[in-house]
């Protein structure tokens, strides 16, 4: 007498979790191999996620995806240690159609995601680890400091030509500005009511935090750069002609390995320093660098690019021999190419840039 089963077996099967995150909720799509089996919302807990899915389909292989954005990857590294094989993913790859795109909600979403993970269609972004992210997370907090900074100056700059405040002899043309006589100056001024002058002050005062927070942190990055995790490649970096300490510990962290990426191509697809292309036929088209890429590593190696073209022999040429066919804006983003070549190379090569010379 044969005995009724109590319990699914899906060892062997593969099961598809389309996830989209939200700040207190999550929209959750799950897929088995040939069909839509539910979608639903849940707290935006990993461990209800995991429950729901050994309990639904105890023995399978379990795949998940979710987009990145502001919920960072802690999910994506909870996710893992679960036993979810879990994929983050940019948003713009993910396949969509039109009437999805008109008709978008939450549930849509999370049913695309699954339905791109089971085809195959997706493909994850690097995922550093733990370490890694909280020392990228100093380099960006100084950042924004520096942000800030630039602002509350700003600020106390158009206080003075509201109140038709002139900079002395001394100040014109921008020489020593914020010097610390600078600052002396500023706090002297006094306008002609005592709440004017109470507002200049109160500027002068988050000018001076955010200088000293600026210093707290470029002192943390300087601490760090001298650990064992990257003292070797700071040094290596660094030696590229306009790569300076801060800029060099901003590519490490964000980029974590140089041997993750297969050639300067793949680099310079991360930066997005690659142009857009857009060709049908026999019209091609070669279109300015693309939007798509690291912003923050575009900035700072094109500022770095003013700085290798002036002091390195070779990029010097380079730069003027451009400048003969097209403006000086995108000559440099072609010696930023050739800084980013130059930076894979010492990274990738262990050894100490040289200075080319040009005979």
């Amino acid at each position: 007498m044969q005995t009724q089963r109590t319990q699914l077996n899906f060892e062997g099967q593969s099961i598809f979790v389309g996830i989209d995150v939200h700040l207190k909720s999550w929209s959750v799509s799950i897929l088995t191999e040939n069909l839509h089996h539910k979608t639903f919302s849940q707290p935006p807990k990993p461990e209800d996620l995991s429950a729901y899915l050994k309990a639904n389909f105890q023995g399978a292989k379990y795949f998940s995806a979710y987009e990145a954005g502001f919920c960072g990857l802690w999910s994506h590294y909870k996710l893992v240690e679960l036993g979810i094989s879990n994929m983050v993913i940019n948003p713009a790859d993910v396949p969509t159609t039109q009437k999805e795109q008109m008709q978008k909600t939450d549930a849509v979403d999370s049913k695309k995601i699954a339905r791109s993970l089971r085809a195959g269609e997706l493909k994850g972004i690097y995922i550093p680890c733990q370490k890694t992210l909280e020392d990228r997370s100093l380099i960006r907090v100084r950042n924004s400091i520096v942000k800030d900074l630039v602002r509350i100056k700003q600020r106390i700059k158009s206080m003075l030509y509201f109140h038709g405040i002139e900079y002395p002899p001394e100040f014109q043309g921008g020489s020593g500005h914020w010097s610390k006589r600078f600052l002396n100056w500023l706090k002297g001024i006094q306008l002609q009511y005592p709440t004017g002058t109470a507002a200049l002050g109160l500027f002068i005062k988050e000018a001076e935090q955010q200088r000293a927070l600026l210093l707290e942190a470029t002192k943390q990055i300087k601490a760090l750069s001298t650990s064992d995790s990257y003292a070797k490649n700071v040094e290596l970096i660094t030696s590229t002609p306009g790569i300076g300490l801060i800029t060099g510990m901003l590519f490490l962290t964000e980029i974590e390995s140089i041997s993750r990426f297969e050639n300067t191509d793949k680099f310079a697809g991360l930066v997005g320093l690659v142009p857009n292309c857009n060709s049908s036929g026999a019209n091609e088209r070669i279109g300015e660098i693309t939007p798509r890429g690291h912003s923050y590593l575009r900035k700072s190696l094109i500022e770095s690019a003013w700085i290798a073209a002036r002091i390195d022999p070779a990029l010097t040429l380079a730069y003027h021999n451009y400048c003969k066919r097209m403006e000086p804006n995108k000559a440099i983003v072609r010696i930023a190419r050739k800084l980013l070549n130059r930076i894979h190379s010492v990274l990738k090569n262990e050894k100490m840039y040289e200075k080319c010379i040009v005979k």
